[in-house]
């Protein structure tokens, strides 16, 4: 096994969804093997600048930190398509904001694959001039990939920013998460500066029956599965 393949391994669960196998990754993304297809959601990138905007100075490398660690999951991965799922900037002119290196390194991470930018509630009108193809949603086999969820069968959606905290042995641990019942699921925000939702917000008792469903908290090594009822 090479190092790369070990550190797949560690750092990956397997996460079903409507019957098909997914690679729940470490990094917040979900590899679908068979079809060598990468999901992210929620980068909102330029969020720091759009702070700025309104006197709120942030460090301004959030899009930086972000477009890296997506540079390092598709490297492990190599996928064959990638869906940014959703609000992938931060507001509607956040596109226009990014630097000529950074629009450098979304080519680069473009280049050899097929890309699909599903509009969110931040970004409803995406650019055309960022390469790949924009849609509202996307239909793989029994999979609806969009950005807002509605609990339909089959969908896996982002939008809600999961996040849950887990108690054992007098400590606590608050993470994001992929919330899943098997039959849907919402994924983490993938942006530096993206916040969370606890999953028992009751945005998400529209989406799963009461607590019915597993958080995958995003650990130091691992993914950890862990019932919503466990978590606070």
């Amino acid at each position: 096994m090479t190092e790369q393949a070990a550190f797949s391994v560690a750092t990956t669960r397997s996460v079903d969804v409507a019957g098909v196998p997914f690679h729940a990754d470490l990094s917040g993304a979900l590899f679908w093997d068979e079809q060598r297809l990468l999901v992210v959601s929620d980068l909102h990138l330029e969020k720091g600048s759009s702070f700025a905007t309104r006197g709120v100075l942030l460090p301004p490398y959030d899009t930086l930190a972000t477009l890296s660690r997506l540079a390092a999951v598709i490297s492990r991965h190599d996928p064959k398509t990638v869906i940014a799922l959703g609000d992938s900037f931060h507001d509607r002119s956040a596109h226009e904001r990014l630097s000529a290196d950074d629009r450098d390194a979304v080519a680069a991470l473009q280049s050899g694959r097929d890309w699909i930018w599903i509009s969110g509630n931040h970004d409803p009108m995406l650019p055309r001039d960022l390469g790949g193809t924009v849609a509202d949603e996307v239909a793989i086999g029994p999979i609806t990939f969009r950005h807002e969820p509605t609990g339909a069968h089959g969908e896996i959606s982002g939008h809600l920013h999961p996040k849950a905290r887990v108690s054992a042995r007098g400590r606590s641990m608050e993470r994001r998460c992929f919330a899943s019942d098997g039959m849907r699921a919402v994924m983490p925000a993938f942006g530096a500066y993206a916040g969370g939702l606890s999953i028992r917000d009751a945005a998400f008792a529209k989406i799963f029956p009461e607590t019915s469903f597993v958080a995958h908290l995003l650990g130091d090594r691992r993914v950890h599965a862990i019932a919503a009822s466990r978590c606070s």
